[in-house]
C-alpha cells in the first residue's frame, strides 16, 4: 500500500485502484463467492485502510457488475446465472462482429502491419495468446484469466475503437466473474479451456475474418455447454 507521502488525491487514487484491484482478484480467485456479503468496515480493516478508498474501490466494482450495493448491508458479489453468461456471450459476439466488419471494410485503424509500432502490438498481442494457451493447457485457471483478459484488451485496442475495447473488456471480466464460480469446482480442467487465442490472432493477421468467426462460433458454444453442464451438476 502507499505510504502517506505525496499528494494525497493522488494516493488515494491509487489506494482506491488497489483496493479494487485486489477485491477483483479475490472474486476471479472463488476466494469471494457469489452472494457472499461484506461491509466497508470489514474490508477496511482487512486492508488496514481508511473507509474511503475502501468505499470508492468497491462502488467502481459495483458499476463493472461484480459487486452489487446494499444499502442497509453493505456490499455482495453479484450471483450470475447461465441464462446471464448466454446473454453475455451474445453482447461479445456483437461487439467483436462489429470489430471484424471494420477489418473487412479496410476501416481499422492499425491497417499497416508494416509498421513497427503495429507490429509490435501484434507481437505483444500474440504473446499474450501463448501464455493463454499454456495454462489452459495446463488447466491453470487463475493464470488463463490474467493473460486472457489482457489478450482480448490488447486484441481489441488494435482495431482502434477504445469504447469498443472498454466495452468488451468489461463483458469478458463479467464472464469470466459469472464463470469461475463453476468452473473451480472440477479437480482437472486440462483440455477443458479454450486455447485458441494465436490462431485467432493469425486469423486476424492474414484478415481472415470466415475463420476468425468460426473459431469463436465453436468457442462460444463450447464454452456455452461446458457452463450450463458444469451448473447442473
Amino acid at each position: 500500500m502507499p505510504g502517506s507521502t505525496g499528494n494525497g488525491a493522488v494516493t488515494r487514487s491509487t489506494l482506491r485502484q488497489q483496493i479494487a484491484d485486489a477485491l477483483r482478484d479475490e472474486v476471479l480467485g472463488g476466494r469471494l463467492q457469489p452472494g457472499q456479503e461484506f461491509t466497508v468496515k470489514e474490508i477496511a480493516e482487512q486492508y488496514g485502510v481508511s473507509a474511503t478508498p475502501v468505499r470508492e474501490a468497491l462502488v467502481d466494482l459495483s458499476a463493472q457488475g461484480l459487486l452489487e450495493a446494499d444499502q442497509h448491508r453493505g456490499f455482495r458479489v453479484h450471483e450470475y446465472s447461465a441464462e446471464d453468461f448466454r446473454g453475455m456471450i451474445e453482447a461479445r459476439s456483437l461487439i467483436i462482429e462489429g470489430m471484424f466488419l471494420a477489418l473487412d471494410e479496410g476501416r481499422q485503424r492499425h491497417h499497416d502491419y508494416e509498421d513497427p509500432r503495429t507490429a509490435a502490438a501484434i507481437a505483444g498481442v500474440r504473446r499474450r495468446g501463448e501464455e493463454a494457451q499454456r495454462a489452459a493447457a495446463a488447466g491453470d485457471l487463475t493464470v488463463l484469466i490474467g493473460y486472457d483478459l489482457r489478450f482480448w484488451r490488447e486484441l481489441s485496442a488494435l482495431f482502434g475503437n477504445p469504447y469498443l475495447a472498454d466495452f468488451l473488456h468489461r463483458l469478458r471480466l463479467q464472464s469470466w466473474v459469472c464463470t469461475v464460480q463453476h468452473l473451480r469446482r472440477p479437480t482437472d480442467l486440462r483440455g477443458r479451456l479454450w486455447s485458441g487465442h494465436t490462431e485467432l490472432v493469425d486469423a486476424l493477421y492474414d484478415r481472415d475474418t470466415v475463420t476468425a468467426r468460426a473459431m469463436l462460433a465453436e468457442y462460444n458454444d463450447d464454452s456455452i455447454a461446458l457452463i450450463e453442464r458444469l451448473a447442473a451438476e
